[in-house]
């Protein structure tokens, strides 16, 4: 059954430009020469970005928040994580993601680092100026601090600024505070993190590849590593090099998935390494409607191959996405299902 393009295509509308700012006169363009194809209108409207006065908003307002914290609290770094930061989020109203990471210490993969040194096999496959590095964090001096009380105390000094300064501001959250700026009409969630650093982070000299920590503030305790700034690195190098192409077919896969009537349990990060994984050289001179095909190949390969699923990593490179984990290829074999019936429609069209 053919889908109702003229009603996905408000949906989208609505998603990226809910204000119905004036689209930019080569983008209104580009939309007229296809105009005889509503499924081609729905397919570059679904892989176009988010107005960039809304995508704007959110970093007004994350910045803000940044002004206001930075005025109050020592010993932080301000980062932001999330989708908004490479372009690739759907709608028009995103909140945004403001880390306030600690300066006071760090943690690293200590057990993880001394046994690859205390491993021949190990340390064979890695050049000496790399055991260098890993022996230096090693030796170096440790924290005497409490790190979960330099945590705790953050956080509660971030929700005591953010508290005085505005009317909407829910602590509830352990791993978030979450504020509303009136003005911006923006939400922003300060996350207080630490830096973490694993063996790839450290011979690699930190920087991007670096890891944080989140504080849990209901378990008074830090969360599992995460590699948001490498991942982000990646996504907005990777789509410089191919002309955007690699953004649109996430944003694409994103909003086929929001205008399912099926609840897809599929989030940023699998969208992101199914298509980060697709190689440049398959897409990078294609036009937008080419990249269809391209986005189900991908797809319907990783849900019949299980050596191809199981080899799938994280954009960052840190994690196995279906290895284990076959709920997460169930619901995208439902959004598989969702973009076949839009490549069988476009083949009608392009024939």
């Amino acid at each position: 059954m053919q889908k109702d393009y003229q009603q996905l295509i408000s949906s989208v509308r609505g998603r990226i430009n809910p204000e119905n700012f004036a689209l930019k006169k080569a983008f209104s363009d580009e939309l007229s020469t296809i105009s005889y194809s509503q499924v081609l209108i729905y397919i570059r409207l679904a892989m176009k970005g988010v107005e960039p006065e809304y995508t704007q908003r959110s970093k007004d307002a994350g910045e803000r928040v940044k002004e206001h914290l930075s005025k109050e609290l020592e010993n932080v770094t301000f980062r932001y994580q999330g989708s908004v930061m490479t372009n690739t989020h759907i709608k028009g109203y995103s909140d945004i993601d403001l880390l306030t990471i600690s300066d006071k210490f760090y943690s690293y993969d200590a057990s993880n680092i001394q046994q690859l040194l205390a491993s021949s096999e190990r340390r064979s496959k890695y050049y000496q100026s790399s055991i260098e590095k890993l022996e230096k964090e090693v030796n170096a001096s440790s924290y005497l601090g409490n790190s979960i009380q330099d945590l705790k105390d953050l956080r509660i000094k971030s929700e005591n600024v953010l508290n005085g300064v505005y009317s909407v501001c829910d602590t509830s959250k352990p791993k978030a505070i979450k504020i509303k700026n009136l003005s911006l009409n923006r939400e922003v969630d300060t996350v207080i993190a630490n830096w973490y650093d694993d063996v790839s982070s450290i011979i690699n000299n930190k920087g991007d590849y670096r890891g944080i920590q989140i504080f849990n503030q209901a378990t008074n305790s830090k969360e599992n590593p995460d590699y948001p700034f490498l991942s982000i690195k990646r996504i907005n190098e990777r789509s410089s090099e191919t002309n955007g192409r690699l953004k649109k077919m996430i944003r694409f896969l994103k909003n086929s998935k929001a205008n399912s009537n099926q609840d897809i349990d599929l989030n940023s990060f699998e969208i992101n390494a199914i298509c980060y994984d697709i190689h440049p050289s398959k897409y990078e001179n294609l036009s937008f409607y080419e990249l269809v095909p391209v986005i189900y190949n991908q797809m319907k390969e990783i849900v019949t191959d299980d050596n191809k699923a199981d080899s799938l990593v994280s954009v960052d490179g840190r994690e196995y996405i279906y290895r284990y984990k076959q709920s997460r290829k169930d619901n995208l074999r439902i959004l598989l299902a969702e973009i076949e019936a839009i490549f069988v429609d476009l083949k009608k069209t392009i024939v």
